[in-house]
């Protein structure tokens, strides 16, 4: 059996290692990347002592399958937590950075006096979030964008200065035209089984404590236990982020967040240590797929060509569409529909003593009612540690995204221009970074529009027209880099023909 993965982004990396892995008798396979090197937006690049990341810079361990990868290419060990220190979000209110209230996660509070004594809210906006204490709970069934669902429970001034901004920095989008279920669905169904998503966040974090305190009763017990073989065992906490605790501070769940000792490309390097290198190959552009027979043929843009079993488009959708538009005209039109954001990343190194912030947190993000022209900052080097020497600062400047696609045709100093002026405005950095580091995305952040879900069931079914074929990447169930691993491998085992291989996309937390 021969297979083609076409896509060397972390979906196609994940889905040539679930077959190589599977010890099918006779399987070959083959990875095609257009590029020149593999990895797709993940990209660690080391700079005069810093560890820059252009791409993503971390990963939920709560959807375990980056976790779980990591385990089998025997990097667990390098995953590292957030710093345990201000894991919190501020949010550009009025010109000015003002912390999140303490307990404040995504969008609703969980505790309450932090919320009363904020100045991020009007008193109106304090009162109208609480009337999600009291309101029915909506329809069951159909979709919702997420603007509406947090207005309709929280209302406008929870959605223009926390949701939005912080969604803009998720999905690079508009909450009026993203599906609620599409990207968070959790919230969903704590409205559907709680009524009120205030008192299902507060039971959750209430569980939470209480697991905790358990673990670390537990915790403290074994230690007494086992106190005469101490040392064994490495340094607290060095098997991964489960000692990172549950959601703690403000906005993202920054407890469940991690990221490697190195950077996000030690899960890249050590996938490519796992295969062949005589099937990978970079520059190698797919410029026509079609059908012949039970197989596939593939035209590369330097002449190769491959006749195969099975093919794996790990690629971005749009480009899905086109390699399958002589094959299916449903699946051409499914495809090329999903639209596409841009985004930019613009890292900067300061000294410390050049930055007036007091870098109590781990970032900002800015609502667009705002109107300035970055979208949100992460203090790189405050949420993780070893991102720079002692005395320098990284900054991780996010820009582009649904609400400001004209600005990324500025060129890349008009781009370093307005990161600096917003910089100097937000948090009084006057003098010139020692260095800088940009990367632009086009169109490379899927919009999870209301009827997503539908979509994906009709591309689903489409699917089953062609055996051998199956789709992988962040179009489908999930951005996030968990959610692509995990689209690579159920796009091996649909190749491969294992049960319940065709699914595209689960239930998301």
């Amino acid at each position: 059996m021969k297979v083609v993965v076409v896509g060397g982004g972390i979906a196609g990396l994940s889905a040539a290692h679930r077959l190589t892995e599977s010890g099918h008798p006779g399987l070959e396979v083959t990875l095609l990347e257009r590029s020149d090197r593999f990895g797709g937006t993940i990209r660690t690049v080391e700079r005069d002592g810093c560890l820059v990341e252009l791409g993503p810079d971390s990963f939920l361990t709560s959807k375990p399958w980056l976790s779980d990868l990591a385990g089998r290419l025997g990097v667990a060990d390098r995953i590292i937590p957030t710093a345990r220190t201000h894991r919190r979000s501020h949010v550009v209110h009025r010109g000015k950075l003002h912390p999140l209230p303490d307990g404040f996660l995504m969008m609703a509070p969980t505790r309450l006096w932090p919320m009363v004594g904020t100045s991020l809210f009007s008193w109106k906006g304090k009162a109208r979030c609480a009337l999600d204490l009291i309101l029915p709970k909506g329809s069951a069934t159909g979709d919702e964008s997420l603007g509406a669902f947090v207005r309709r429970r929280f209302g406008g001034e929870v959605l223009e200065r926390v949701v939005q901004p912080l969604i803009g920095g998720i999905y690079a989008g508009d909450p009026d035209t993203l599906s609620l279920k599409a990207t968070i669905p959790r919230f969903f169904e704590m409205e559907q089984h709680h009524r009120s998503v205030i008192k299902a966040m507060v039971a959750q974090r209430r569980a939470a404590a209480k697991q905790q305190r358990g673990a670390s009763a537990g915790s403290t017990a074994a230690k007494h236990r086992g106190q005469a073989s101490a040392g064994s065992g490495g340094p607290a906490g060095s098997g991964g982020p489960a000692g990172s605790g549950g959601p703690t501070g403000s906005g993202a769940r920054y407890g469940e967040l991690a990221s490697f000792d190195r950077g996000m490309e030690t899960i890249v390097q050590a996938l490519l240590r796992q295969l062949p290198s005589d099937a990978m190959h970079t520059q190698a552009e797919v410029t026509r797929l079609s059908r012949e027979g039970s197989g596939w043929n593939l035209t590369c843009g330097d002449g190769r060509h491959f006749h195969v079993d099975g093919v794996i488009l790990a690629v971005p959708s749009r480009h899905a569409a086109e390699l399958l538009h002589g094959t299916d005209s449903g699946l051409f039109e499914e495809l090329a529909a999903i639209p596409h954001a841009s985004s930019a990343v613009m890292n900067l190194a300061y000294r410390r003593s050049d930055v007036p912030h007091p870098l109590d947190c781990f970032g900002f993000v800015v609502p667009a009612v705002e109107d300035r022209e970055i979208i949100a900052c992460t203090f790189s080097s405050v949420k993780f540690p070893n991102r720079a020497p002692e005395g320098l600062v990284l900054l991780r400047v996010f820009l582009g995204g649904m609400l400001q696609q004209e600005l990324l045709r500025s060129d890349d100093e008009v781009l370093l221009r307005i990161v600096r002026g917003e910089l100097r405005d937000l948090m009084g950095i006057e003098n010139e970074p020692l260095h800088t580091e940009l990367a632009r995305y086009p169109d490379a952040m899927p919009q999870y529009l209301v009827g997503h879900g539908r979509r994906v069931e009709r591309i689903e079914s489409l699917l089953g027209r062609h055996p051998g074929l199956a789709l992988a990447g962040n179009a489908y169930g999930g951005v996030g880099l968990p959610d692509c691993v995990r689209s690579g491998v159920q796009a091996a085992e649909r190749v491969l023909g294992g049960a319940d291989a065709a699914q595209l996309t689960e239930p998301a937390s």
